[in-house]
Parts: structure tokens; C-alpha cells; sequence
């Protein structure tokens, strides 16, 4: 098996992204609009807004994402990093891609001096839970939402 390269999402990934992106919606049984879906990559790449993304990339093509949200926390002077739209191609599970995504997103944050990196997933992914458990550690909060317009 070739090596996993872990770098920084780039505007050029577009075509290559887009697929995952897709997988990831798609595994979470939600659709976007083409719009959202272009204002979102923008946004990860554009450099104006506190967020962007890492991809995992083997033998050219790219195996997986993630993507982090720089924002302030009430509870801590630095700012904290949200961890968010971590997704591995199905034939790099188990590769440890997933895991140097989360350590890219981590050594982010700790260049730009985040005081932590947290992240949620759905219940039922138990499999991504295996991974997490061994990297992190729960938080003890359930997550509420209430849509808004």
C-alpha cells in the first residue's frame, strides 16, 4: 500500500473533493444545494474565513477530508477548533487516515493556539467511534439543535 500524504484542502481539489463531500452527505442522509455545497468549498479555501480543511491524499487521488471551524469560547481566553465533515473513501477505513486527519487538525490548532479541538458524531457511527475513543475523550454533553427559518 503507497503512503497517505496529509495537506491542506486547496482550490484545485474541487473535482476531487466534491465526490467526498458527497459521500459524506450522503452517509448522513442529507442533501445540499449546489449553491451550499459552492459557498462551503469557497469558504474552505478562500482564506477570508476562520476555516478550512486537510485531505488525505494516496497515489494522486484523494481518500479522505476533514474540515475545522476556528471560533471564540466563553469559557477560555484562546479560541477553540471545531472539527467538523471528518470523511475517509469506504477503501480507507482502517488505513489510519482518518486518524492523521484528526492529528492535522490538531497540529492546526495548536500553531494558531486553540486551547482545544472537539468534535460530534451520530450516535450510530459506531465505527468512527472506535477510532475516536482511542484519540479522545467524551465529553459527556448530548447535542441539541432547533432549526431556525
Amino acid at each position: 500500500m503507497s503512503e497517505t500524504t496529509i495537506r491542506p484542502l486547496a482550490a484545485s481539489d474541487r473535482d476531487a473533493w466534491e465526490p467526498l463531500w458527497q459521500g459524506y452527505l450522503t452517509f448522513y442522509k442529507a442533501s445540499l444545494t449546489p449553491d451550499i455545497t459552492a459557498t462551503t468549498f469557497a469558504r474552505l479555501t478562500g482564506g477570508a474565513e476562520p476555516m478550512g480543511g486537510f485531505v488525505a491524499e494516496r497515489d494522486g487521488k484523494l481518500i479522505g477530508i476533514v474540515h475545522w471551524v476556528i471560533h471564540r469560547s466563553t469559557w477560555n481566553i484562546r479560541d477553540i477548533c471545531y472539527l467538523q465533515d471528518l470523511f475517509t473513501a469506504p477503501e480507507a477505513r482502517g488505513t489510519g487516515a482518518g486518524r492523521a486527519l484528526i492529528e492535522a487538525v490538531n497540529q492546526m490548532a495548536l500553531a494558531k493556539g486553540c486551547f482545544r479541538v472537539y468534535w460530534q458524531t451520530h450516535e450510530s457511527n459506531l465505527p468512527a467511534q472506535t477510532l475516536y475513543d482511542k484519540v479522545a475523550e467524551k465529553s459527556g454533553f448530548i447535542v441539541y439543535r432547533q432549526p431556525l427559518g
